[in-house]
């Protein structure tokens, strides 16, 4: 086993998080929900405020609060809903190649730690959450918030949903990059604001980008048991040269929208050159990318992925919150 490996958190078992105390069920229910992905449905709801914040120079921290939490239980009841469908189609069952704990699913299901019943309910109880602080917004800010929550919902839901499953016809990344980019950013930004418009979407396009590289790159390992479940995801289907071109493509759309915001003055000029160097980070990524997948290569380019799209948001945020 190697350095890295080790450093790795185990799988979880029954026997590391069994207990029947209300604290170690709520251990395992977090857990489940993949909190190493919580950074991708915080940082689009950081960023929008901000802009919202720019836009009408007044910030309602009890709006953004409500916004921050329905935006992660519908990322984590995704997350579980989605370890429920693709155990019922033998997905993660054969995924020999996983990179656990970006990989392969949560592994809560395969190793018996909760049953798909219980991650169901779970998910099911994260959404209601999720709805009841929808309502609540609607309460404050007016109905135009469903809008962004029931598209953000839907296509967290049917990324994965059997007999829709969008990740498997391709467009996985496409429905990701609106879930988790477009839709909180110009949310989170209109409920601060009241206004959504042209600039509201550009600066969500990095975002966007940086989320659907997350996605494209953890795909990777598991091209192969996706392919034998009939999941053709984007890496199946274009196979890993055409797959690492996409991934620079990902982050070249990142860094064109970051300069094209400074451009028209929407972000301090200067506070475009560190996403060129960005760019020098994903390559380094896509260059484990490779057939055949060197297994530690290709954790160090998921790894350094998530870290590119932490950096690159706080960048993004910084750059929105500088006087001008």
């Amino acid at each position: 086993m190697s350095t890295q490996e080790s450093i790795r958190p185990p799988e979880p078992t029954l026997a590391a998080l069994g207990g029947r105390s209300l604290g170690a069920r709520l251990k395992r229910l977090f857990l489940a929900s993949r909190p190493a992905f919580f950074p991708a449905s915080v940082a689009p709801v950081f960023v929008g405020s901000a802009w919202g914040f720019h836009v009408a120079r007044q910030f309602d921290w009890v709006v953004f609060l409500l916004g921050l939490t329905a935006t992660v239980c519908v990322h984590f009841a995704s997350n579980v809903l989605n370890d429920v469908y693709d155990d019922a189609s033998g997905t993660d069952r054969i995924n020999d190649d996983r990179i656990f704990p970006y990989t392969g699913g949560s592994r809560f299901i395969q190793n018996r730690v909760l049953s798909p019943q219980e991650m169901t309910t779970w998910g099911i109880t994260l959404l209601a959450v999720a709805a009841l602080l929808g309502l609540a917004l609607i309460e404050m800010r007016g109905p135009y918030i469903l809008v962004f929550g029931a598209i953000g919902v839907a296509l967290g839901l049917l990324y994965s949903l059997p007999k829709v499953q969008l990740s498997a016809h391709g467009v996985g990344e496409a429905a990701i990059a609106t879930a988790f980019g477009v839709l909180p950013v110009c949310g989170a930004a209109w409920l601060q604001s009241g206004r959504v418009d042209w600039a509201s979407l550009l600066i969500s396009i990095p975002v966007s980008m940086w989320v659907a590289s997350i996605l494209l790159m953890n795909e990777v390992p598991d091209r192969d048991a996706d392919a034998r479940a009939g999941k053709r995801t984007l890496v199946v289907r274009l196979g890993v040269a055409a797959t690492r071109r996409l991934y620079m493509g990902l982050h070249f759309t990142a860094c064109i929208a970051f300069v094209l915001a400074a451009a028209l003055a929407m972000i301090p000029w200067w506070m475009a050159l560190p996403s060129l160097i960005l760019l020098r980070g994903a390559w380094s990524a896509a260059r484990g990318i490779d057939e055949p997948s060197e297994r530690s290569r290709l954790t160090r380019s998921i790894e350094t992925t998530l870290r590119l799209h932490a950096i690159g948001s706080v960048l993004l945020l910084i750059a929105v919150l500088i006087p001008r």
